[in-house]
């Protein structure tokens, strides 16, 4: 087989290896984002712009050829915030960081769990966030960078009276405890009772737009509660809350 043939045959396999690292690198850029959502749904648009285009629907693919052209200069205007937080992290990335080993996870838990209980006797409110598969990093940056080991100690003094970060919620990543002081948005459900505060409104708020599971201390009944999924778990004991964090992760990687 001589030369050219050989290119002829890996020049369609670079152009395919080449666009797809694109579009990888492209969600990563976004990722964290709400303009991830909007990505996904701007290639379902380009899949059916090709569709359109095959099948010879004119009408169609003039409405669309519009649309894309006006829709350009509003992604810019209207996600200016995301993507100038892309930018900012593009070159922090860590494309070599490993998962956490499960013994990692299990002292990271206990951790959090001789915590909860301190501060459940304390009579002091908190709010922990374990990030799962979708990235916190949008609120990560509302807060203070910490990147210490987790320790019952630590989160006990980040949530201490006093402390300028005991107000907002603590994001851990790869079972290290990422930040401090970080603002979650308010669930808009109308249903939730009135005798959950603005911890267990920020807690079902962060659920309905990511994976994580939430932490909540009580600092009015005393009691710790899980959030995941925007289901409220109440009333758990230490070993409850290992229990059921554990169970959830393991049920949904079935």
């Amino acid at each position: 087989m001589n030369t050219p043939v050989i290119i002829q045959y890996w020049k369609p396999v670079f152009e395919i290896l080449a666009l797809w690292a694109t579009i990888y690198h492209i969600m990563l850029f976004f990722e964290g984002t709400r303009a991830l959502q909007v990505l996904r749904g701007i290639i379902v648009l380009l899949l059916v712009f090709f569709l359109v285009e095959k099948l010879n629907l004119q009408v169609l693919e003039w409405l669309l050829t519009k649309m894309f052209g006006i829709s350009v200069i509003a992604i810019l205007i209207i996600f200016h915030p995301e993507i100038r937080q892309g930018l900012a992290r593009l070159g922090e990335r860590h494309f070599l960081s490993t998962a956490p080993r499960e013994e990692e996870i299990d002292r990271m838990l206990r951790e959090i769990g001789v915590a909860a209980e301190n501060l459940c006797r304390k009579k002091l409110g908190a709010i922990i966030a374990i990030e799962k598969n979708l990235p916190l990093s949008a609120y990560i940056e509302s807060g203070v960078n910490i990147d210490a080991a987790v320790s019952s100690d630590l989160i006990e003094a980040i949530f201490t009276p006093n402390n300028p970060l005991h107000d907002g919620a603590a994001v851990i990543r790869r079972a290290r405890l990422s930040a401090a002081g970080c603002l979650f948005p308010l669930t808009q459900n109308k249903d939730l009772s009135r005798i959950f505060g603005t911890r267990h409104r920020a807690a079902l708020g962060l659920s309905e737009e990511t994976d994580a599971l939430v932490i909540v201390i009580s600092e009015e009944r005393q009691d710790i509660s899980l959030v995941y999924r925007a289901k409220l778990y109440k009333d758990l004991s230490r070993e409850e809350l290992f229990l059921k964090i554990k169970e959830l992760v393991r049920k949904e990687n079935a």
